[in-house]
């Protein structure tokens, strides 16, 4: 996208918002949802290396939430039951899919362990759940709908109910193979309504396979941020390529449970390496590839300008769930720090008023039930997110105020967190009993969780990174006992009230 049409992009949102609130021409949405994205790779978060100019623009006119969560997994394939709940707008354990009865006990009374689906009623709360999702929804509501994605890891039969699908997995670095087939199927789309002069409202699902591994980028992109793609662990870097995160760890102090987890022992290019050239490499390569899908953005922005439909379109913008890339000594996504539990999530569209920044304390679930309040779309009784308008409208700050989530696609029961205003609680019951864990933050002062082995004089000469006394995990201090006595309590009382199947070693049976 070229400066003056940024430009002209850029300042078009209060004379917008006027216009359209004397239109009645119904609105548009735009899902844009990439796979494997740390909020803290975008420079609304605080990133000062990787570039995002369209996505900047977006956040300038539109509204950042910096409490924006995915519930969890069951399965080491975390963008699995995270698409379910962007689809359905289900919680974690009333997902249509197998896993989301976890331990629960059949009519014969012995355990399931997750192999039977959850289809029926009793679990997914409709037999015809799939007929509430997405593209089902707007189908009905008389929207010309289309998707286009990564294949696999998703929602099948929600998928299906677009009127055009394009899926297929894109992660290299050239045009029919990566973040660029994504974008010219959204163009073809938007050029063949153009051609025939479509007046129906439109819901694309926007939706990339990167910056997922193996991270291909363009020759151009990782000529600019000093990354290969083909990279031997521990080889030299550039100057320019990106430092090591600030919680970054050569090695997590204790196992998170999952033995042979793919995200942690065979990225591409990684391995079980975290050393800081590895890891500064494999950032590189990150960058590159979203730097990439923001342009595809910008492509698909421009033409909706050129076809006089950005100013009645919603557009969000977020990813499936978070990633580490070398924070506290992992790689993947099976973990509830925040870099991999939180996700980045922007909404502008009709009625919003720009540059707003917001708590919001939203899950990805929510995202069906306020695409459908937003656009006055019929709400399925089947969805349970709760919308997040009044926070768009400016009238609230939040939507909840007790955020919980799930990690337990490995040994069971798993990881557990709770967070509420400035305090997160984390739990590990894993490898059958000999890992059981407790971690306290106070994300106000230690908002990157800072564990005792940051302040190692190797991990601080790779990071540049020098804690404070008090950015360490707190459990263990006797000076906060009665706050983590009022989390576990609080996490017991979340796994409750979401169905949560599981108990950990120190809570009280079912």
């Amino acid at each position: 996208m070229k400066i003056n049409t940024l430009m002209k992009f850029c300042g078009m949102g209060l004379v917008a918002t006027s216009a359209l609130q004397a239109s009645s021409k119904r609105p548009n949405v735009l899902f844009i949802l990439n796979d494997d994205q740390a909020p803290e790779t975008l420079r609304i978060y605080g990133n000062k290396v990787c570039d995002t100019p369209n996505l900047d623009r977006l956040a300038e006119e539109g509204v950042v939430f910096t409490e924006a969560h995915h519930m969890g997994a069951f399965v080491g394939a975390v963008c699995t039951p995270s698409r379910h709940m962007i689809m359905c707008g289900r919680t974690l354990w009333h997902l249509p899919m197998k896993g989301a009865q976890g331990a629960s006990k059949s009519k014969k009374g012995k355990k399931n362990k997750g192999k039977k689906g959850a289809e029926s009623a009793g679990n997914s709360g409709s037999a015809n759940i799939v007929q509430n999702t997405i593209g089902a929804v707007f189908n009905r509501a008389g929207y010309d709908t289309m998707r286009t994605c990564k294949k696999g890891n998703s929602y099948s039969g929600a998928n299906q109910q677009f009127t055009i699908v394009k899926d297929k997995v894109c992660r290299e670095g050239n045009e029919q193979q990566g973040s660029k087939w994504h974008g010219d199927n959204v163009m073809n789309f938007l050029e063949e309504r153009e051609k025939n002069g479509s007046d129906k409202p439109f819901f694309i699902y926007y939706g990339f396979s990167h910056p997922h591994d193996p991270r291909n980028g363009t020759d151009a992109m990782l000529k600019k941020y000093g990354a290969k793609n083909k990279y031997t662990p521990g080889s030299p870097v550039l100057e320019k390529t990106p430092q090591v995160p600030k919680n970054w760890l050569p090695e997590h102090p204790f196992h998170h449970g999952h033995p042979g987890l793919r995200d942690e022992v065979n990225v591409q290019g990684v391995k079980k390496n975290r050393d800081v050239n590895t890891i500064r490499n494999e950032t590189g390569r990150e960058y590159a590839c979203i730097e990439n899908i923001d342009t595809q953005i910008g492509r698909v922005l421009k033409k909706l300008e050129e076809m006089g439909e950005l100013d009645n379109t919603y557009i969000f913008f977020t990813a499936d769930h978070g990633i580490s890339v070398g924070r506290h000594g992992f790689t993947g996504k099976q973990n509830l720090y925040e870099h991999s539990w939180k996700v980045p999530y922007i909404v502008k569209g009709p009625g919003i008023k720009g540059g707003q920044r917001v708590k919001g304390n939203i899950y990805l679930l929510d995202t069906l039930r306020t695409i459908c309040d937003l656009t006055g779309v019929e709400i399925p009784a089947t969805c349970e997110g709760k919308s997040f308008k009044p926070v768009l409208e400016g009238k609230q700050e939040t939507v909840r105020d007790v955020m919980y989530g799930v990690y337990c696609g490995g040994t069971k029961p798993g990881m557990r967190a709770v967070k509420k205003g400035d305090w997160k609680l984390i739990k590990y019951d894993v490898m059958d009993g000999k890992v059981r864990e407790t971690q306290l933050f106070n994300l106000a002062e230690n908002p990157l969780e800072l564990l005792k082995e940051h302040q190692a004089p190797d991990v601080i000469a790779a990071t540049g990174n020098k804690p404070t006394a008090n950015q360490v995990d707190l459990a263990e201090n006797p000076k906060y006992a009665k706050k983590l006595k009022e989390m576990e309590a609080l996490l017991l009382d979340q796994m409750i009230k979401n169905n949560d199947p599981y108990r950990l070693w120190d809570q009280p049976k079912k």
